[in-house]
């Protein structure tokens, strides 16, 4: 099993589409596929921000429900957006108005086929995906060696939103501790949540989202391989975004 794990895209359709193209996926008209029958994983966050986040609920819902080449396991954005299809009272900010705005712009046909994408994906989805046959785990903020093997909501938080203090930040971004320091499991953890300008890796864990939505790249980390794969974002470069947890 070789898999592509593909850090946060909020949105940013042509640079998945771009990476998409130099991991050597491609479609042939009506599918998608690897010729060397390669996986997808993508680590969550698929929306808010961004430009496209509509089509990329629909790229994502093609690869993993109807081609099958891919996994999908929910970020905080989309759990925020799964609870507002589902009609509960969330608020519309930190980047969610963004896709609200790009699917209240639609007529009710397709409003009701984008609402239930997003529903199947997420209600499919696991908390975080274990890969035995390459040594991972992967979880959108990360998880710690003693939370593995658990489904509650401890472990929800954590997968979700990392570490968290229950502090918030000026901005309103939550405190949140540094678990990858104390890591000392043999499985990597492949991780997004946090923009880093570049992959951080720490012990054996390696933090991929590098912030596409904010300017800098969209990024793919292969295994067995380990090897980091990258392009460019399209998107204006918002400096004081990559702040947190820079080595």
């Amino acid at each position: 099993m070789k898999v592509d794990i593909i850090g946060d895209i909020h949105g940013c359709l042509d640079e998945l589409i771009e990476l998409l193209d130099v991991l050597g996926y491609r479609d042939k008209g009506a599918q998608w596929y690897h010729p060397d029958k390669r996986q997808l994983v993508f680590l969550g966050d698929l929306t808010d921000r961004g430009p496209s986040s509509v089509d990329v609920i629909h790229l994502v819902y093609q690869l993993v429900m109807k081609d099958k080449i891919a996994k999908y396991i929910p970020g905080n954005h989309c759990d925020k957006l799964y609870r507002y299809f589902q009609g509960n009272n969330v608020k519309i900010q930190h980047g969610l108005e963004t896709t609200v705005e790009e699917y209240q712009a639609l007529d009710r046909k397709e409003q009701s086929n984008v609402r239930n994408k997003m529903i199947k994906l997420y209600e499919n989805s696991p908390l975080y995906l274990e890969l035995p046959e390459v040594n991972a785990v992967v979880a959108h903020a990360g998880i710690k060696e003693s939370l593995i093997g658990r489904q509650d909501k401890r472990v929800k938080s954590f997968v979700l939103y990392g570490d968290t203090t229950g502090e918030t930040l000026p901005d309103g971004r939550p405190v949140r501790r540094d678990w990858a320091q104390h890591y000392t499991g043999d499985r990597w953890i492949v991780y997004g949540h946090t923009p880093v300008l570049d992959p951080r890796f720490v012990n054996k864990t390696v933090n991929i989202d590098t912030g596409a939505v904010f300017g800098n790249k969209l990024t793919a980390f292969r295994l067995p391989e380990e090897e980091i794969v990258d392009v460019p974002s399209k998107q204006p470069f918002v400096e004081e975004k990559f702040s947190y947890f820079q080595d």
